[in-house]
């Protein structure tokens, strides 16, 4: 493993308008040309084709799963036969909805464009997102993948906050802390981070999303207090906490310990092989290089896309505990040592890394 910086450890600014952002702008990070492995132009079109059809079945199954686990967990209610319902309700809302809010906001999960838009909306408020400011940071995020200073949504920060991580398998804090932002974006107020990445023309859009947001959680509080029930709360809310554990579980190893300020995604991001329920769960996500390299790939269409050119990427995690026992040690490291990162091997086959490193 190499790292190209070599000088005294650099105290990282996450924001986006610190010194990193004006760093990253001057050497020419931000808005960058990146690496992409070589796909025929006719394939490509190819893979691009979006279809209602896999969405479509995909979404009426969760649908199912989530009104079929909340009859169960409402009909059993007060008897240990409601648990596994709810856990199963848990899932379906807590985590089904980050890779459909994730899918659905690309507007590649279905060809129509109404359906990618009611899917996003439900999936946005299930994991308690503003969907208008998510929607700019997640392109910001494509635009500049791990480029301190420039991507807003770098989960795994340096030095890592070890207790918050770990934590954030409860959802509690996670949860305290995206109602925050849309009890303040509720009131008219944007950060400036937000104000970075979101034009001032979608301003009043997201202060009146979060206000929609809100005002729901509300009604959700006021029927649970008049009906002496706590089957409001966990119909609405609760099960981001306790059901977002397999969101975490997957979407934390998307790129953690990897490597940040380069221009090829093969560096700061991790394919990971999955069993078909978190594959289903996560919609393919797994397949998270490609995923960068070729956004506008439908989901669907991920697998075939990495039979394509796996030959040009690092040998993927052949499981989830298999991304955890590398992703892990490297956390633990960067913990000691910032400047740490896990550069993943190239097979023979693979053209060399774009390794535009500033500190990675």
């Amino acid at each position: 493993m190499t790292v190209a910086f070599t000088g005294e450890s650099h105290k990282r600014d996450y924001s986006l308008t610190g010194e990193d952002t004006r760093h990253a702008k001057e050497i020419g990070l931000a808005n960058a040309e990146w690496y992409h492995s070589e796909v025929p132009r006719k394939v490509m079109k190819e893979l691009m084709q979006r279809s209602d059809g896999p969405a479509i079945r995909d979404t009426l199954l969760w649908f199912a799963l989530l009104a079929g686990s909340a009859w169960g967990g409402i009909a059993f209610w007060g008897t240990w036969w409601c648990v596994p319902f709810w856990i199963v309700y848990g899932v379906m809302y807590g985590s089904v909805c980050d890779s459909r809010w994730h899918e659905c906001g690309h507007g590649t999960a279905f060809r129509t464009g109404w359906m990618n838009d009611v899917v996003y909306q439900i999936a946005s408020f299930m994991v308690v997102r503003n969907p208008v400011s998510w929607r700019w940071s997640h392109a910001r995020h494509h635009t500049d993948t791990i480029i301190v200073g420039r991507d807003p949504e770098v989960a795994c920060k340096r030095p890592p906050n070890l207790f918050r991580l770990l934590m954030a398998y409860a959802g509690v804090i996670d949860m305290v802390d995206s109602v925050k932002i849309l009890a303040r974006n509720s009131v008219g107020i944007l950060s400036a981070d937000e104000k970075d990445y979101i034009p001032e023309s979608e301003w009043p859009k997201a202060i009146f999303a979060a206000r929609v947001h809100m005002a729901i959680y509300l009604l959700t509080l006021i029927a649970a207090i008049g009906f002496r029930s706590w089957i409001p709360i966990m119909l609405i809310g609760a099960p981001r906490i306790y059901g977002c554990w397999h969101m975490l579980m997957t979407g934390l190893i998307q790129h953690c310990g990897l490597a940040e300020n380069v221009t090829d995604h093969r560096l700061n991001s991790r394919t990971v092989y999955m069993n078909p329920i978190s594959q289903w769960i996560y919609w393919n996500m797994n397949y998270h290089v490609e995923h960068h390299m070729f956004p506008m790939v439908p989901y669907h269409a991920l697998p075939k896309l990495h039979a394509l050119i796996k030959h040009d990427l690092p040998e993927p995690n052949a499981s989830i505990l298999d991304a955890y026992r590398e992703a892990i040690p490297a956390v633990l490291r960067q913990a000691r040592d910032p400047n740490y990162y896990f550069r993943k091997p190239l097979p023979p086959t693979a053209r060399p890394y774009k390794e535009d490193l500033v500190h990675a």
